[in-house]
């Protein structure tokens, strides 16, 4: 799933390449509509979208939203809610599609700027009113926006494991289930720890690596990612999906709790506190 780091340079790339250019084509496949279209205008992609102008974007979460120029008073937007695997691609016309690509707009530029989704699991909605795109308007403040105070009085809010409150857009809007792994290591605080049994300080060193690990994690995304934005790298990692290698700080096996992509991965040493049985 695509978080604050590799969105937010994904809209870094989408600012250079992107904005100014004109949509001169519209498709949606297969032809007669995809399920991860939302036209919630109901006036029609293609009809709305065609000889419009992208006139910025902006990453709000794990959202995407282009402000599209019109001749209409009311602003347009088409917002990106990639979820489990949805994946923006800039792409020459004749390169290769992938197998579930579901959107391609031709731009004046002379590329394609297509939506991919191996499972068809997040949304693109066309609106002219961001309170109708469903989690938008009740997403928390974004992590750098927060002082440590307001992290503290946002996370007294919530109860429940303190992973399962980092991933809560509420709460704080961006992290996903791979950040939050990486955060709560380089806090030293257990996955499954409640929220009510953190001391203050632990708090504190979760506020900061939240901080520090996020901004480093972009710094490693720019570079690794480049123009490419389809991809998401995360080989720099130090424990999501490293199951058994060794802890980079201690060397202990690292410890997986859960399957597929809902995976909780951390360290039994570095991270004491759980009774949790894992792999």
């Amino acid at each position: 799933m695509p978080e604050l780091p590799e969105l937010e340079i994904v809209k870094e790339v989408i600012q250079r390449r992107v904005v100014g250019t004109t949509i001169e084509r519209v498709q949606v496949l297969p032809p007669g509509g995809s399920i991860v279209v939302r036209d919630l205008t109901r006036a029609g992609l293609d009809r709305s979208l065609t000889g419009v102008t992208i006139d910025g974007i902006d990453r709000r979460g794990k959202f995407l939203r282009f402000s599209l120029k019109t001749c209409d008073v009311t602003p347009l937007f088409l917002v990106l809610n990639p979820k489990l695997t949805g994946r923006l691609q800039l792409a020459a016309p004749g390169e290769k599609r992938h197998a579930r690509t579901h959107v391609v707009l031709t731009l004046s530029s002379g590329d394609e700027l297509r939506y991919i989704d191996q499972k068809r699991m997040g949304q693109l909605y066309l609106t002219r009113d961001l309170a109708q795109v469903p989690e938008f308007t009740g997403m928390g403040p974004e992590p750098f926006a927060l002082s440590l105070d307001e992290f503290r009085a946002r996370l007294a809010h919530f109860r429940g494991e303190i992973k399962g409150i980092l991933t809560r857009g509420e709460c704080v809007a961006g992290i996903g289930n791979a950040y939050a792994d990486e955060i709560l290591w380089a806090a030293r605080v257990h996955p499954y720890r409640k929220r009510t049994q953190l001391t203050p300080e632990e708090i504190e060193r979760l506020y900061r690596a939240m901080q520090s690990t996020l901004r480093q994690a972009t710094d490693q995304v720019r570079v690794k990612m480049g123009d490419a934005i389809h991809l998401e790298p995360r080989d720099f990692l130090a424990v999501h999906m490293k199951s058994g290698e060794p802890c980079p700080r201690c060397g202990t096996p690292i410890s997986l709790v859960g399957a597929n992509q809902r995976i909780t991965n951390f360290c039994r040493t570095c991270q004491p506190g759980g009774l949790i049985k894992g792999m």
